[in-house]
């Protein structure tokens, strides 16, 4: 292909993404195939003479489309939303074309200056405290990360390194194996399964502090935790509070966690993956109070600030701690503005050496959005999610299982967890709508979550009828089958 045809395949490309989105609302939400569908519909091995782009465009709809959850469809209530917008994706396509691998300021010095430049705006926009941010001479500063799971890993691995040297420094005899066999991490019983896959990575012990009622880590949890360890001869080293859990949207209480963990000199990370975005509103910015006890903090724009997957936003305060964990400078890699202190390698700040021009993304969105654009997207996303909460309210039938917060409401039908199993099931198999469950205690739960930038109140009653006449539906027949039992 050269460049008169990218030119030709490059408009028809855009033109079948702009019609993909703006008609996804007609495609069915979840695919209807079963495992190892594709593999019967390509060749069993690569070409050896190239393919027209026309055979290949038109196996997208034959091949590929069938497979795809339309994760932007308005009837996508599933998981949390993943972000897109029209700026992002062009500004995806300028990132491909430059087609820099920036690890260090030399390898591309726009892609490293814009970054930390983008991570100031945005700490900026949630009101994060000035050591977070980079500025001219500040301590701190933000990195692009893949994903939260990378953030939380990143922050766990320095908080490691930290203590170890520690711990070194004030009892010369242990060595780093045996201090290693006593650290331990915690996060809350709610948090995500990377805080744990992050302690198995990083081969420490990990604990589930116990949350109360809210489904929040209070202080005294916490502590009762940490005295029982020390006195057991453990050195705690890192807590992982979440703003926003993924079951159900909680938040740990950070103004009684951070003094502690400041106090016992643990690191605390906090992982405020999607509900970070709606700190950028100031109503609900008090939902970060406490941030300035912690060591880092990241969320995630990719899910609900309109810029696609991949935009994982990290912020630490003493980015040293971050670089003397993972600093290695091999001849190849160094360059001479490397000692002067303006500039900053990315690449010790992540676990893969290369990286994308990431911040593209960002400056497109918040340009073309502004900060108002960007509120007015969370506002309405929110504003829904009390709609559907107050729809299902008004169903004697149904109960709501945790406090709606920002953009998810968890409910279930009043009854035993098979009977939500079941309800679940006929939900996902109907293929209308996707929802997925959690647990919550020992309740079967099941989470809608506003996720689609286009979802508008018609897509809310539309799901909520089609939830009420299953249950329905399915309470009938229930009623039928205990009757007969």
């Amino acid at each position: 292909m050269d460049a008169a045809e990218f030119r030709k395949r490059g408009k028809e490309m855009v033109d079948y993404v702009a019609d993909y989105l703006e008609k996804i609302e007609k495609r069915q939400v979840f695919p209807d195939v079963e495992p190892g569908y594709l593999r019967p519909l390509i060749a069993d091995c690569a070409p050896q003479d190239p393919e027209s782009f026309e055979d290949v465009f038109k196996d997208i709809e034959k091949i590929i489309m069938p497979g795809v959850t339309h994760w932007h469809s308005p009837y996508f209530f599933a998981y949390f939303p993943s972000a897109s917008s029209f700026p992002a994706l062009l500004a995806d396509m300028l990132c491909g074309g430059i087609g820099c691998v920036g690890f260090s300021w030399a390898a591309s010095p726009a892609c490293t200056e814009l970054e930390t430049v983008m991570l100031d705006w945005l700490g900026k926009m949630v009101n994060l405290p000035e050591e977070f941010l980079a500025g001219k001479d500040g301590q701190g500063g933000g990195v692009i990360q893949g994903s939260a799971s990378e953030a939380t890993l990143i922050a766990l691995l320095a908080a490691r390194t930290k203590t170890i040297r520690q711990v070194q420094s004030e009892k010369p005899e242990l060595t780093e194996t045996e201090i290693m066999g006593r650290l331990v991490a915690y996060a809350s019983d709610q948090a995500h399964s990377s805080v744990e896959r992050a302690a198995l990575i990083g081969a420490v012990k990990i604990k589930n502090i116990p949350s109360d009622d809210t489904f929040s880590v209070c202080g005294s949890a916490l502590k009762k935790v940490l005295d029982e360890d020390k006195a057991a001869g453990l050195i705690p080293f890192f807590f992982c509070a979440t703003l926003g859990t993924t079951p159900c949207c909680s938040f740990d209480k950070l103004l009684e966690l951070g003094p502690i963990c400041n106090k016992e000199n643990i690191w605390m990370h906090i992982d405020a993956a999607y509900a970070g975005s709606a700190f950028i509103c100031p109503e609900f910015r008090h939902l970060l109070n406490g941030v300035e006890f912690a060591d880092s903090f990241n969320f995630n724009p990719h899910k609900w600030l309109l810029v696609n997957f991949d935009c994982s936003a990290m912020w630490v305060k003493k980015r040293a701690d971050l670089i003397g964990a993972f600093k290695l400078e091999p001849l190849y890699l160094q360059h001479h503005h490397q000692e002067s202190g303006l500039v900053t390698d990315y690449r010790h700040w992540q676990i893969p050496l290369g990286r994308r021009f990431r911040s593209l993304k960002l400056w497109f969105v918040l340009r073309m959005y502004g900060v108002k654009g960007l509120q007015e997207h969370i506002r309405k996303h929110i504003r829904l999610s009390h709609q559907f909460e107050h729809l299902v309210l008004q169903d004697e039938r149904f109960e709501i299982c945790a406090e709606v917060v920002l953009g998810l409401v968890c409910f279930r039908l009043k009854g035993s967890n098979e009977l939500n199993e079941a309800l679940l099931k006929s939900i996902n198999d109907a293929k209308k709508i996707h929802l997925v469950p959690c647990h919550l205690r020992e309740k079967f739960v099941l989470r809608f979550a506003i996720c689609s930038r286009t979802v508008e109140s018609t897509h809310i009653k539309f799901a909520w009828q089609h939830i009420s006449q299953l249950a329905t539906d399915l309470l009938k027949t229930w009623e039928q089958n205990h009757h007969e039992q």
